[in-house]
């Protein structure tokens, strides 16, 4: 079976990190994003996946094609139009059976065989206060009667979290054709929502399973939260002698840690150098480097030099910030 996973936004919520790195290869809990993604759908049973790669695809291939052995198309999507238009450009990957939709900027903590058992479409839906900047679902005898993508008023709580298993697909790519020939846009881009409802408009049954485990990683405060919950599912690390660990707390085995105190909810990823600091509730990624330091609420991007101070700090890759 075959997931699709869209990566090709830019993250601009995200930056500076996102000036040189994609979204999905920001370190949360020790792994980019996306590879919390491929590790899922591979441990659910997915054999191949397409992975729709724009700004910087270069870098996301690189990390895939290096850590995972299964089956993977990359697709380029040179102009960002939409989740539709992504998914219709990856045409050619895609059989008449099943796939999963999979959006690259969220981690799911959800069992994936639920949905793929159900026997019709399924849209993963999750209730929330305001749903104006979500797709949403209105349901009737138990099956979706309407999407709509970001309503100004919404009649449904029922949110789209970027998560759809369509039993069809075939169906799907000619509602996206039909759409995309006769330039259908709703908030300028070829929308998945507006597919999916031309499906429900021909008789497919679609129906929706609440989806709990959401964790959005699309800004630094739901980066940081979804940081939170994953280190909660992890084993406490082994440190040096000088290092006290207050779990949850995640340090890569190739870190250097040295006369500090990290923790609770710190991750601190592969190469990273941390001496005489106190880390909590934060991201130190990729060979970056917190020297004297007292950091919370922090993300310290690759490559970066914090030197000094008690600080909450969003600070790009290959930065250097010292504190006299």
């Amino acid at each position: 079976m075959r997931a699709i996973i869209p990566v090709a936004g830019i993250g601009s919520r995200l930056r500076p990190h996102t000036f040189t790195i994609p979204k999905v290869l920001i370190n949360v809990a020790g792994k980019p994003i996306i590879g919390h993604i491929m590790d899922k759908v591979i441990a659910d049973g997915f054999d191949a996946a397409t992975i729709v790669v724009g700004y910087l695809g270069d870098k996301i291939k690189e990390y895939i094609t290096a850590n995972y052995s299964i089956q993977v198309d990359f697709v380029e999507q040179e102009e960002r139009l939409g989740l539709g238009h992504a998914i219709y450009l990856s045409r050619h990957t895609i059989s008449k059976d099943p796939i999963l939709i999979i959006l690259g900027d969220t981690v799911f903590d959800v069992d994936l065989s639920a949905m793929v058992q159900n026997g019709h479409t399924v849209l993963g839906v999750k209730e929330v206060e305001d749903p104006r900047r979500f797709g949403v679902a209105e349901l009737k005898n138990g099956f979706v009667s309407r999407l709509i993508e970001k309503p100004e008023k919404p009649t449904s709580n029922l949110a789209l979290v970027g998560l759809y298993y369509v039993k069809h697909p075939d169906i799907l790519l000619d509602c996206l054709k039909e759409i995309i020939k006769n330039n259908v846009r709703t908030k300028n881009e070829f929308q998945l929502t507006d597919g999916l409802q031309m499906m429900i408009d021909r008789g497919e049954k679609v129906t929706t399973h609440k989806i709990d485990g959401w964790y959005d990683c699309g800004k630094p405060e739901t980066l940081l939260e979804t940081n939170r919950h994953l280190l909660e599912k992890q084993s406490v690390p082994k440190a040096e002698a000088d290092v006290v660990v207050m779990p949850p707390a995640f340090i890569s085995p190739s870190a250097s840690v040295k006369n500090s105190i990290i923790g609770p909810y710190a991750t601190i990823a592969e190469g990273a150098t941390v001496v005489d600091s106190v880390i909590r509730n934060s991201i130190i990624s990729e060979n970056a480097s917190v020297q004297s330091a007292l950091l919370e609420d922090s993300i310290i991007g690759n490559n970066a030099l914090v030197k000094g101070g008690f600080k909450r700090i969003n600070i790009g890759d290959s930065s250097e910030l010292e504190y006299y």
